[in-house]
Parts: C-alpha cells; sequence; structure tokens
C-alpha cells in the first residue's frame, strides 16, 4: 500500500468525518432554536390514537409502503428506493470495512453480497438519472444539485463495487473509492442529500400532530357487504 492510499483510507476519511459531524451538530442545534407550535384544537379521533402511537407510527411509515398511496400503487419505485439506498449503507460500511477491519473482506461471499448490492444501487441510480431527465415534470422540480449529487453517487457506487475486494493491484480504485467518499463526506452536509437529517425531528412532529388529532395511525374502515 503507497502512502497515498493509506492517507486517503484513514486521515482523510478521518478529517472529513470530523468535519461532516461538525456541520451536522451545527445544523441540528439550529434546527431546534426553533420550537414547534403549539395545537389550537382539541383532541379528536379514536381515543386509542394518541402523539406518542403517532410518533412511532410516523416514523416507521418509510418500512410500510403498504400504508401510503405513493408506494402502494408503485410498488417498484419503492423497490427501487429499497435497492438504492441498501447500496448507499452497503458502500458507506465498505469504507469502514477496508481500513479497519480489512480481514472480513477475506470471505468472498461478503465481498460479492456488497458488489451485488451496490452494483444494483448504481443500475437503480441510472434508472433514476433517466427518469428525472426524461419527465418533464422531473425536470421542472430539479435543481443542478438533484443531477450532481445523484450522477456523483452512481459514479461512487460503481467504485465501491471495483473496491470491495480490497486489492491494492491496482491501485486506483481504491483511491478512486476513498478520495469520492471523502468528497461525499464535505459535500453532503450541504447538498440535498442532507434531507435524512431532518427525518427523525420532522416525522417527530408530524406524528405527534396527527396522533393527537386522532389520524396517526391510520384507521382503515371496514366496508360491509
Amino acid at each position: 500500500m503507497s502512502e497515498l492510499l493509506h492517507f486517503c483510507e484513514h486521515r482523510l476519511q478521518e478529517v472529513s468525518l470530523v468535519f461532516m459531524g461538525l456541520v451536522y451538530v451545527t445544523r441540528i442545534l439550529w434546527f431546534l432554536h426553533f420550537k414547534a407550535g403549539k395545537e389550537r384544537q382539541g383532541q379528536t379521533g379514536a381515543p386509542s390514537t394518541t402523539p406518542a402511537k403517532g410518533i412511532l407510527y410516523s416514523w416507521a411509515i418509510i418500512a410500510m409502503p403498504w400504508a401510503m398511496e405513493s408506494t402502494r400503487t408503485k410498488p417498484l419505485l419503492y423497490a427501487q428506493f429499497v435497492v438504492f439506498h441498501l447500496g448507499v449503507a452497503a458502500a458507506i460500511t465498505l469504507s469502514f470495512i477496508i481500513p479497519y477491519a480489512p480481514g472480513l473482506l477475506e470471505n468472498r461471499l461478503l465481498v460479492w453480497a456488497i458488489q451485488g448490492i451496490t452494483a444494483a444501487a448504481c443500475a437503480v441510480g441510472l434508472i433514476r438519472m433517466a427518469r428525472r431527465a426524461g419527465s418533464r415534470y422531473m425536470r421542472a422540480i430539479s435543481s443542478p444539485d438533484d443531477y450532481f449529487s445523484l450522477a456523483l453517487l452512481i459514479v461512487w457506487l460503481f467504485f465501491a463495487v471495483l473496491a470491495a475486494p480490497n486489492q491494492t493491484s491496482p491501485e486506483w480504485r481504491l483511491l478512486a473509492f476513498f478520495i469520492l467518499t471523502a468528497f461525499f463526506l464535505v459535500y453532503v452536509p450541504f447538498s440535498k442529500i442532507s434531507h435524512y437529517l431532518y427525518y427523525p425531528f420532522t416525522r417527530y412532529y408530524f406524528g405527534k400532530s396527527m396522533g393527537y388529532r386522532g389520524v396517526y395511525p391510520l384507521q382503515r374502515s371496514v366496508k360491509s357487504h
């Protein structure tokens, strides 16, 4: 391993992680500075529904595609969502395994699993890019950051596939993967990709309010025949 690769796998990643952490802490503290408004109406709905249940339901709804019309009626899009995010999670995990637990990659099944899911996620990214560029409705709501972030993710996932075996010959595959990873760590807090940072907070307030109003968890009516 060259000194450049060792630097990219360790010091570069560590500095980038610290930078991202500091930015995230700053943003969360700023976000918490604003207090949520109080309910101005009396508690309504079924008495079995509470704010606490609404919060839990709101947090978990992302894993319940049947609970949202947008995912219930378009299961293929939800499957793409799952595969894409699993691939990103696998690539993030890989960026820690290679420098800190490389022995795990001696297991060929693990390497193939990481390559399989990151390759599938890369393919989904290409599909998403084609859909975003090909639909006039998607183009109308897309910003340059949407295209740049998605393109960068596609390239990063591609290099994750190449980097998974952790072979230092040729070295450029690992260098490209870790340089891209470091760039992401610095760039993500300022891009739309950071939406996941606010997910727990926004879903908390939404679930609390809807639970108070008796809307969450959703109550399905049973039609009589």
